[in-house]
């Protein structure tokens, strides 16, 4: 077992020894340090470390993350990690993951702008190691990127922060998602999700606006006053129909694609699109 970064390199062989609980896990560790995720994510949150504090920020973050794609559902889901120090070398306890993260939540605008700016120079490392499969190979303004937005609700059982009750008559939150599109041989990768109240609108252009903000500013290559143009697609159901959004998004002369139900009365949905394609300069198919 060799040690780079913030996990430990496994080392496959034939012996007889025993066999490890979590070893699928391993893939995602090797990932994590093939893209210096687990670097970036320390460099950025160092500055919230204590002194004489023994755990990492940024391996508290990652080991979060790990323990949700491992199928854990809450803080207490680590020991799924800390059974397998093997794999993912010292987990810290509960308690003192819950005192890193209120630690974190004191300083949350900074502290969400530092990981996203971590994420963002991990992507810039991952999507030119897998070259014509990076989902940003060979586009251009007839082969866009396309960066899906899409709503999606999370139930929360007790009175949670900015929990509230929803559209469909539950109680959580409705959070706004940008999931860049792999194609038909992939899924979609996750580049923004802006947390929301459960009564936050869904055809509130401001919040589609921000969250295309955040998921372009994932995307390698983006750099202060640059824009991609058509080669980003935006593509949205009828909540991203408004007048304002489908604007911001001509104006940065992005390419879009908005979809939604027709009604009865087909005249007058066409009519409408029509006024807003001449108010924008764009053309209805």
């Amino acid at each position: 077992m060799k040690i780079t970064g913030l996990y430990p390199r496994v080392r496959v062989d034939t012996s007889a020894t025993a066999a490890m609980g979590q070893a699928g896990g391993v893939l995602l560790t090797r990932t994590v340090t093939a893209t210096g995720l687990d670097r970036h994510l320390s460099a950025a949150l160092a500055r919230w470390r204590k002194p004489l504090q023994v755990h990492d920020p940024g391996k508290i973050i990652t080991d979060l993350a790990l323990g949700l794609a491992l199928g854990g559902d809450c803080l207490a889901d680590l020991a799924l990690l800390r059974a397998e120090p093997g794999a993912y070398r010292r987990v810290a306890s509960d308690p003192t993951v819950s005192r890193a993260i209120a630690t974190l939540a004191g300083d949350a605008p900074a502290v969400l702008k530092a990981i996203d700016t971590a994420r963002a120079a991990a992507r810039e490392q991952a999507w030119p190691l897998v070259g014509r499969h990076a989902p940003d190979h060979g586009t251009d303004a007839k082969r866009p990127l396309v960066n899906d937005l899409d709503a999606t609700l999370v139930t929360s059982h007790s009175e949670k922060e900015n929990a509230a009750p929803t559209f469909k008559r539950g109680y959580g939150f409705h959070a706004l998602c940008a999931f860049g599109d792999h194609g038909p041989d992939g899924t979609g990768e996750a580049l923004a999700i802006l947390l929301r109240p459960g009564n936050a609108g869904s055809n509130t252009a401001s919040d589609h606006i921000t969250v295309v903000r955040q998921a372009l500013a994932q995307l390698p290559g983006k750099r202060p006053g640059h824009r991609f143009g058509r080669k980003v697609l935006v593509r949205t159901d009828g909540a991203g129909g408004t007048k304002a959004l489908i604007e911001w998004l001509t104006g940065r002369r992005l390419s879009y694609s908005v979809g939604f139900t027709l009604p009865v009365n087909r005249d007058h949905l066409l009519d409408a699109c029509q006024n807003l394609a001449t108010s924008t300069g764009d053309q209805v198919l």
